[in-house]
């Protein structure tokens, strides 16, 4: 019974793990540092139509760059790449984030306010 409990508690403790993504954060602060010193590759995962109405200062469209996304991220695998979506509600930016991992990349990051938090801190987005 107690070896099944700890099996319960490892399973469980490994999809918590799996649905944060084990991503760094990175704060809003810590990125407008890293885009004002181009030490940084952004993208966005909140689709076409958000992208058009404003993103983060340099980001990439995910749903644009996805097929080829090697292409659109630099040589340097130890690069810093940050990932977002909408809010810190919001697990889509998982797949920008899984998707840059897989290619090798070390240096992954999540900026948990997403969108809406860049807003909320008045922001300025690129259109």
């Amino acid at each position: 019974m107690k070896k099944l409990l700890t099996a319960l508690c490892a399973l469980s403790l490994s999809s918590v793990a799996l649905f944060a993504g084990d991503f760094p954060d990175i704060s809003i602060a810590e990125l407008k540092k890293a885009i004002a010193e181009k030490k940084v590759v952004v993208i966005d995962v909140n689709g076409t139509d958000s992208y058009k109405a404003g993103h983060v200062p340099t980001a990439i469209n995910f749903a644009d760059v996805k097929g080829d996304l090697a292409a659109a991220l630099p040589k340097d695998k130890d690069a810093l790449v940050v990932a977002y979506c909408g809010s810190p509600a919001c697990h889509a930016y998982t797949a920008a984030a899984n998707a840059a991992t897989k290619l090798g990349y070390t240096n992954v990051k999540h900026l948990t306010a997403g969108i809406s938090g860049w807003l909320e801190a008045k922001e300025p987005t690129e259109k």
